[in-house]
C-alpha cells in the first residue's frame, strides 16, 4: 500500500471520531486544548488499536478459513455491526426524553474509552481487510491512531475557537 492510499485511510477512519470530538467539546462547560488534547490521546490509542486487533483475527483466520471465503463475508459482518449500532442510535435520538444535557467540566475516562471503541469498530473491520493486503500494519495503525488524535483534537477544541463568547 502506497504512502497516499495509507495517510488518506488514516484521515478516512478519523472522521466519526471527529464529529463524537465535536459533540464532546461543545458539551464542556470550559472547553480547554488540555481536555481535547487528552480525547485526541484516548481516542487516537484506542483507534490504532483495533485495526491490530482486526488484522490479528484475519490473519490468523487465513491460516483455517479460505481467504476468498473472508473477503466475501468481511464487509457484510461490518455493516450488519454498523446497521445495528445505527438503528440503535437513531432509536436513542428519537425516543422522548425528560432528560437535559448535562455541562460538563471533564470527561470521564470510561466514558471517553467507551465512545471511542464505538467509532473504531470500522477500524477493527479494516483490519481484518488489511489482513489480505501486502501493508506494515504497525505503520497503518500508527498512522490511523495519529490521523485520529489530530482530527479528535480538532474537534474537541472547536466549541473554544469558534463558538466560545
Amino acid at each position: 500500500m502506497n504512502p497516499i492510499a495509507l495517510l488518506l485511510l488514516a484521515f478516512s477512519m478519523s472522521t466519526d471520531a471527529f464529529s463524537v470530538a465535536i459533540s464532546k467539546g461543545a458539551i464542556l462547560k470550559n472547553p480547554r486544548f488540555t481536555e481535547a488534547f487528552r480525547m485526541g490521546v484516548i481516542f487516537g490509542t484506542i483507534e490504532a488499536i483495533t485495526p491490530i486487533i482486526g488484522w490479528l483475527i484475519g490473519h490468523s483466520a487465513t491460516s483455517f478459513i479460505d481467504a476468498s471465503f473472508i473477503e466475501a463475508w468481511d464487509h457484510w459482518v461490518a455493516f450488519v455491526i454498523l446497521f445495528t449500532l445505527g438503528l440503535h442510535m437513531l432509536y436513542e435520538g428519537l425516543k422522548p426524553s425528560d432528560e437535559t444535557a448535562e455541562v460538563l467540566s471533564r470527561h470521564s475516562f470510561f466514558k471517553l474509552a467507551l465512545t471511542a471503541f464505538g467509532t473504531s469498530i470500522d477500524a477493527m473491520a479494516v483490519g481484518v481487510s488489511l489482513a489480505f493486503v501486502k501493508v506494515n500494519i504497525l505503520l497503518a495503525a500508527g498512522l490511523i491512531g495519529l490521523a485520529t488524535t489530530i482530527m479528535v483534537t480538532l474537534g474537541g477544541d472547536v466549541r473554544e475557537r469558534c463558538w466560545a463568547p
